[in-house]
C-alpha cells in the first residue's frame, strides 16, 4: 500500500480542465490538489465559456497557447489526436454541463475527475456509469471530505465493529453565506447556486446536502432506504431550498437526521458527523478536521488526532505532516487527487488497484447523491418518506 511519502511514480499525469478559469473558486482548488503531490500536471484547457475569458485563463496558467481551447467539444476531439494527449480532465463547470462534458471526454477515452453532484437528474447520472464502463474510463467524484485522515480513520473503526451494531447517525451542514439574496446583486457564485436551471433539482440539497450524506454513508457504510423531508426556501426572491432537514432510514434498521442550510448565520463551513452504535461512539467536525472523538461505551471519550498515537493504516496512508502541524481542505483534496492518480495508473498499466484507493467517490457516489436529491425534493413536494432509489 503506497503512501503520500513513498510516491515512486516517475511521471505526472497530464490533466485537462473543463471550466475553472478566471474567477471560479473551485477550479483553483481542483488546480492545488492535483499539484500537491507531484500526481498531475495541468497541460490544457477550456476554461470558460467565454472565448476572451478562457484565453486569459490559460495565459496566467501559462498553458501552451494550442492548448487553450474556447470550446470543450474541441478541447475533447483535439487532445485526443494528440500523442501526448491528456491523460484525465477535471470537470469544473456548473452542475447542468457535467453529463455533457462527461461525455464528450468519455467518448475519446480521457479518465474523469468530475465535481460533485455529478449531473443534475439520476438518469443521466445512470448514463454516465454505463458509458465510463463500456469505455473502460475512471471516473471519480470528488466528494473531497472523504480525504480527510480522521474521516478515513472513523470509516475503519466503523469497519472494525468497534461501535457494535449501528443505531443512529446525526450529520449536519450549516453555512451563512447566502442569508441574504446576494444572487440578485451579481455575486457569481450565488448567481449560479441558486439558479434551478443550472443546478437542477435542489440549491442546497444538491450543493452541501450531498456532501452531508455522502459523509455519513462512506464512514457508516450504510446504504439509505428512504428519506422524510422538509425542504424550505427562507429568503425572499430565491425560488430554490436554502435549508433542509431530513429524516433518514438505512437499510439494517439504523435511524439518523441530516441538516444542511447556508442561511444559518454564525456558520462557516460547519460539517459535522456524529455515529452511534451498541458499544460505542465517534463524533467528527470539519472545522477541526485533524481530531476524532471516539468513545467506548462506560469509559472516557478519547480525542484521537491525526497522526498521532493509535491510528489506522487507513489515515496514515494520507498523512504528510507530524502530529501538531494541521492538515486541512486542500489536503483533503489532494489526497482525493492521490487515489484518482492511483486508479488511473492502474488503469493504464493494467495492473491491481491498491485497495485504499477505492474507497476513493466513484460515479457509484455520484449516483447515490443524485438518488438522495430526487428524493429528498420529492418527499418535501409530497410531505412524506421516499424511497431512495439508485
Amino acid at each position: 500500500m503506497e503512501n503520500l511519502t513513498e510516491n515512486t511514480r516517475a511521471t505526472r499525469l497530464r490533466l485537462g480542465m473543463v471550466g475553472g478559469g478566471i474567477g471560479a473558486f473551485i477550479g483553483v482548488v481542483h488546480r492545488i490538489a492535483g499539484r500537491l503531490d507531484d500526481q498531475f500536471e495541468l497541460v490544457a484547457g477550456a476554461l470558460s465559456s467565454d472565448a476572451e475569458r478562457a484565453a486569459l485563463s490559460g495565459q496566467q496558467l501559462r498553458l501552451a497557447s494550442d492548448r487553450v481551447y474556447a470550446d470543450w467539444r474541441a478541447m475533447a476531439a483535439a487532445e485526443a489526436a494528440r500523442t501526448d494527449k491528456i491523460d484525465a480532465v477535471v470537470i469544473a463547470t456548473p452542475n447542468h454541463l457535467h453529463y455533457a462534458n462527461a461525455c464528450a471526454f468519455i467518448a475519446q477515452g480521457i479518465h474523469i475527475i468530475c465535481d460533485k453532484p455529478l449531473t443534475v437528474t439520476l438518469s443521466e447520472a445512470k448514463d454516465l456509469k454505463d458509458r465510463a464502463t463500456a469505455a473502460g474510463v475512471v471516473f471519480v467524484v470528488t466528494y473531497n471530505n472523504t480525504g480527510y485522515p480522521m474521516v478515513r480513520e472513523a470509516r475503519e473503526i466503523v469497519a472494525s465493529g468497534r461501535l457494535g451494531k449501528l443505531r443512529s447517525i446525526q450529520v449536519e451542514y450549516a453555512q451563512d453565506w447566502l442569508t441574504e439574496p446576494i444572487e440578485a446583486s451579481g455575486h457569481k457564485q450565488a448567481e449560479w447556486r441558486t439558479d434551478p436551471i443550472r443546478v437542477g433539482l435542489g440549491a442546497c440539497t444538491g450543493d452541501i446536502g450531498t456532501h452531508a450524506f455522502n459523509l455519513a454513508g462512506y464512514v457508516t457504510g450504510l446504504k439509505l432506504e428512504s428519506v422524510m423531508a422538509e425542504v424550505s426556501c427562507f429568503v425572499p426572491g430565491r425560488s430554490m431550498d436554502d435549508d433542509i432537514n431530513v429524516l433518514l432510514r438505512y437499510q439494517g434498521g439504523a435511524r439518523g437526521s441530516l441538516w444542511a442550510s447556508q442561511i444559518a448565520p454564525g456558520n462557516e463551513n460547519g460539517l459535522r458527523l456524529r455515529v452511534y452504535g451498541e458499544r460505542g461512539g465517534l463524533e467528527w467536525n470539519g472545522e477541526l478536521p485533524n481530531q476524532l472523538k471516539f468513545t467506548e461505551y462506560g469509559r472516557p471519550p478519547v480525542l484521537l488526532t491525526r497522526g498521532g498515537f493509535s491510528i489506522g493504516k487507513a489515515s496514515a496512508r494520507i498523512t504528510r505532516m507530524p502530529a501538531g502541524l494541521p492538515e486541512g481542505y486542500l489536503e483533503c483534496f489532494a489526497n482525493t487527487y492521490f487515489d484518482a492518480a492511483e486508479l488511473i495508473h492502474a488503469a493504464k498499466e493494467g495492473r491491481p488497484v491498491d485497495p485504499e484507493a477505492l474507497t476513493v467517490p466513484q460515479v457509484d457516489a455520484g449516483i447515490e447523491a443524485a438518488a438522495f436529491v430526487e428524493a429528498v425534493i420529492r418527499s418535501g413536494q409530497n410531505d412524506t418518506w421516499a424511497n431512495v432509489d439508485d
